[in-house]
């Protein structure tokens, strides 16, 4: 007695396996194929991460917008009152090294470039270099120049570093102000920027506390 066995069906031909594809993924559904789509990543996703990071820089983050209304707007009073002062006085009291000294004091009041042991003594030593120049050499960029780096190096050993004070330097070779009236005007400028910035760290109460040192 024969028996009648149906053909064999020959089994599909195997899918060749796609490197770092999952087990099981349909062809059709693989990147690069017909019906597959290779998409880039959305910005900010978590394979563009490093990319965007790396574009972004090592910068600080931005302050709150309270604590960046609080700085700025104390900062540009301290000015204001400068201003207010010199006209009180008749005297030219503003000048550019004391705006970047309100900007430390108050937008980085931890910083030791920020502190009243140098925001006063780096200014005061910033002008002496600065006659001690100009008497040595003429009113020239040369001699600027020269001040800037002596004051660099008189606040470093004096452990005042100030950068602003270097500024100060400067305006004295190439403006030659008459040191009676300039230096008692600079180191009462220099006293009140240091209390502004003493007064406006406790109107608000999640400010930095200024002064981190006072010597």
């Amino acid at each position: 007695m024969s028996t009648d066995t149906a053909p064999a069906v020959p089994a599909a031909p195997e899918v060749p396996a796609v490197p770092g594809a999952a087990p099981g993924l349909d062809a059709a559904a693989r990147p690069g194929t017909a019906s597959g789509r290779d998409t880039a990543p959305a910005p900010g996703s978590a394979s563009e991460g490093p990319r965007w990071t790396r574009m972004a820089g090592r910068a600080p983050a931005r302050p709150a917008p309270g604590a960046a209304v609080h700085s700025v707007s104390a900062a540009t009073a301290a000015l204001l009152g400068l201003v207010g002062l010199g006209a009180l006085l008749h005297e030219p009291v503003l000048i550019p090294p004391l705006a970047a000294s309100a900007a430390l004091v108050h937008c980085a009041p931890a910083l030791p470039l920020a502190q009243p042991r140098s925001v006063v003594v780096g200014h005061l030593l910033g002008a002496g270099a600065g006659y001690a120049v100009a008497a040595a050499a003429s009113g020239s960029a040369w001699a600027a120049a020269l001040a800037a780096g002596v004051t660099l190096a008189l606040t470093t050993l004096a452990r005042t570093p100030h950068s602003p004070a270097c500024a100060t330097a400067v305006v004295v070779v190439l403006q030659a102000p008459a040191p009676g009236r300039f230096v008692p005007l600079l180191f009462g400028s220099t006293v009140l920027l240091v209390l502004t910035a003493f007064a406006a760290s406790r109107v608000r109460r999640a400010a930095p506390k200024y002064p981190a040192y006072w010597w």
